[in-house]
């Protein structure tokens, strides 16, 4: 056994108790490293390998102890750790780990969803400070965020992929308005969020000025991974519910959808044996490259093959969706109350859609795969070189 596998062991056996309190769990976790293994130890890491840290996660896991994992899911503490500033990372860097600050996404626009690269949300500069004008939507968790990442225009003289800045903006600030977006679900957990002379310190900037877009990239990479999922051991949740992300529902487990299969006397029929089959052989595959993604973004920053998790979940959802609906039958047509099965399913199989659409539509996710994974040639862009200011505005 190696050194930091027997430190492990050692803090697990010292520390670990299945029916204490989940938020001192969770804090003696951060601030002893083993939340974020490959991260520096000045940034509540232990500085691991790739290699050493996957034996102490596979550890964890065993045990059936919560605890790795957010240095490959966590996208803003991941993002503030690439690109913010020592004094931005002091800031911010635990209290994420901690889930103490309730963050959202600030991408997408009315005019800019899939490509992205064409915002109209402006930053100018006003000495310390930039005054943000535009508008953004499909934002997850935006009235209860305390910052959203931010993308803005800061240069309309350079091309649309360039003259972009990203910020780290206060959402509780005079200017920024955000307004619910009801689904197919019921829920509003989407939102349209209007910014009017909206004012973010030049400090609160991750990365470069017009740099905004490799920043971006690592931020989408970061989401992707964690929407792509992978091998779940015990989740570390903070009772504290700040987060304001969520990233739509788990599908339904390959156990509950045999324990309907029996409730419903269709546990031997070789059709649904097999469409079970198929579904555990796509969780695996999944789980798979979830691992080779992340071992290949930890090697050289945002990897491709992080879209191909996305996708495949998004394709998970909806497949275990449509078994639960088949076992159910006619009765897959009825709402339910909300504690049945009927209800569960029905709103599993519309939430799939977020899968589908957050994170980058699947769509994009095949662009993607298409063109940076599998080298097939790019699609024409008449716009990319041009001045954006030039670019004309699509409505």
């Amino acid at each position: 056994m190696s050194s930091v596998l027997q430190e492990a062991e050692e803090f697990i056996a010292k520390n670990w108790d299945p029916n204490g309190d989940p938020d001192a769990w969770r804090e003696l976790v951060i601030d002893s490293g083993w939340s974020a293994l490959r991260w520096p130890t000045q940034w509540f890491g232990r500085g691991l390998s790739d290699d050493d840290a996957a034996e102490v996660e596979a550890l964890f896991f065993e045990r059936g102890v919560p605890g790795p994992g957010q240095d490959k899911t966590n996208l803003w503490a991941g993002t503030m750790l690439s690109y913010g500033s020592d004094e931005l990372k002091s800031q911010f860097m635990r209290k994420l780990l901690l889930d103490e600050v309730a963050m959202c996404l600030l991408y997408s626009e009315p005019g800019a969803g899939s490509d992205l690269a064409g915002l109209r949300t402006s930053a100018v500069r006003d000495g310390d400070e930039w005054v943000v004008n535009g508008q953004k939507v499909w934002t997850s968790g935006a009235a209860a965020a305390d910052y959203g990442m931010l993308i803005a225009r800061t240069d309309w003289n350079q091309p649309k992929h360039r003259g972009i800045s990203f910020f780290w903006l206060p959402m509780k600030k005079p200017g920024v308005e955000v307004r619910p977006l009801r689904q197919a679900t019921g829920d509003a957990r989407f939102n349209e969020v209007f910014i009017t002379d909206a004012r973010v310190p030049d400090m609160n900037r991750l990365g470069e000025l017009n740099s905004g877009w490799m920043v971006l990239q690592t931020a989408l990479m970061y989401e992707r991974v964690a929407m792509g999922g992978g091998r779940r051991g015990p989740v570390m949740r903070s009772t504290k519910g700040a987060t304001a992300a969520a990233h739509g529902s788990i599908p339904a487990s390959d156990t509950s959808l045999i324990s309907l299969a029996k409730k419903v006397g269709k546990n031997n029929d070789p059709h649904f044996r097999q469409e079970l089959a198929k579904l555990y052989c796509r969780r695996m595959t999944n789980e798979w490259n979830a691992e080779r993604a992340r071992a290949a973004a930890e090697a050289g920053g945002a990897s491709p093959l992080a879209s191909l998790g996305k996708l495949n979940m998004a394709e998970i959802l909806h497949y275990a969706a449509r078994i639960q609906g088949h076992l159910l039958g006619m009765n897959a047509s009825l709402l339910g109350d909300e504690d049945s099965v009927e209800y569960a399913h029905n709103y599993s199989q519309l939430n799939a859609y977020f899968f589908s659409i957050g994170g980058g539509t699947d769509q994009i996710q095949r662009n993607i795969i298409g063109e940076r994974v599998l080298g097939l040639p790019k699609e024409p862009e008449t716009d990319r070189e041009i001045a954006f200011r030039d670019v004309p505005a699509r409505v």
